[in-house]
């Protein structure tokens, strides 16, 4: 039954502006929850369209009973903190945590602060080193979906209608393995004419010169206009790019979770990923995409030419990456598994 409190029950900070794998995990749960229980977000950079109460309303709510502060960074389990020890706020502290690595001193010690805790995955779990409920991702198939008309929006997006198309998404940094994709398309567009590879996402100034790099070795090779940087997109321009896409790309040396093949699957498009993060527990190798070793620039190369070698494979394995993801990762689901978490707080 849909929630009709004035008050959320259920606040969810997203305290960065800018669009990230934790801000696109509020924009996409956020709506599906809404319909289960009281939640709203805070925070800056959300769409209108997101439920969403002001900050400083999230730090004056009545005290007349106990609310749940779903933290998914450092500074929202530092703020949640702040708001229940220092203005007496009545909220329970939940944090979820995708990070597979041992965590600092001072995260370590906010974790212990919190109340309860969820985890994206068993191996990020295992790191937090306090019981926690593991809940993995889903994707919404119904804004996530194949388009209907995939040759008139890519004219909409001015991409070339006849290209196979890969994708990769996300920030340009090293850490998401964009040089090992980038050296991939040096070996293998000369020779694949319809072959063409589009990224997306900031380019920070800590990485400015990595880009500046990799834009020079692709203007080098005469491939300028088949490997594009498209910079940071619109959250509704991301997933038209998606819809667009013949194959994507996820080569991360290093993933928390990484929602990227999730998306691009409900869109019907097979993944080629290595081996990190929850990679392996969303992709079947050889059937909805494949995996391959991480850092492994020759093994990359070879999964992407298999599939762009076989039209037909390739499409089938599309269709088989989205009937997974709708019986597997269906994000009803995950949000449901979530909505438990937050009654067993209140």
């Amino acid at each position: 039954m849909p929630p009709t409190q004035t008050d959320p029950l259920i606040v969810a900070p997203n305290l960065k502006r800018r669009l990230s794998g934790v801000t696109a995990t509020v924009v996409r749960l956020i709506p599906v929850q809404a319909r289960m229980i009281d939640i709203r977000a805070t925070g800056p950079g959300l769409p209108a369209d997101i439920p969403h109460i002001p900050l400083w309303r999230a730090a004056t709510l009545p005290r007349d009973r106990w609310r749940v502060w779903h933290a998914r960074r450092n500074t929202e389990m530092a703020l949640g903190l702040i708001l229940r020890r220092i203005l007496r706020r009545r909220y329970r502290l939940l944090f979820t945590s995708a990070a597979q690595r041992k965590h600092t001193g001072f995260t370590h010690w906010l974790i212990r602060q919190q109340d309860a805790l969820i985890a994206t995955s068993p191996q990020a779990a295992s790191y937090l080193e306090r019981p926690a409920t593991v809940i993995l991702h889903g994707v919404d198939t119904d804004v996530f979906h194949p388009s209907p008309d995939r040759a008139a929006l890519r004219a909409r997006l001015g991409l070339d209608p006849d290209a196979i198309l890969i994708g990769c998404f996300g920030r340009i940094r090293a850490q998401k393995g964009v040089d090992l994709l980038v050296q991939a398309g040096l070996e293998l567009l000369p020779t694949r004419p319809r072959a063409q590879i589009v990224f997306t996402g900031r380019i920070t100034p800590d990485n400015r010169a990595f880009a500046d790099d990799l834009q020079a070795r692709i203007k080098a090779a005469g491939l300028e206009n088949r490997i594009r940087f498209l910079g940071e997109l619109p959250w509704e321009q991301v997933i038209a790019h998606y819809q667009a896409l013949d194959l994507f790309a996820a080569p991360a040396r290093w993933e928390g979770f990484g929602l990227t093949p999730l998306e691009a699957a409900a869109c019907a498009v097979p993944t080629v990923a290595a081996r990190v993060g929850a990679y392996e527990a969303l992709i079947r190798d050889g059937q909805t995409g494949s995996l391959v070793p991480k850092d492994d620039a020759p093994a990359l190369t070879a999964a992407l030419a298999r599939w762009l070698d076989d039209d037909a494979g390739r499409a089938a394995a599309g269709q088989a990456a989205r009937a997974h993801v709708a019986a597997n990762h269906a994000i009803a689901a995950e949000a449901q598994a979530i909505t438990a978490v937050y009654r067993s707080l209140l």
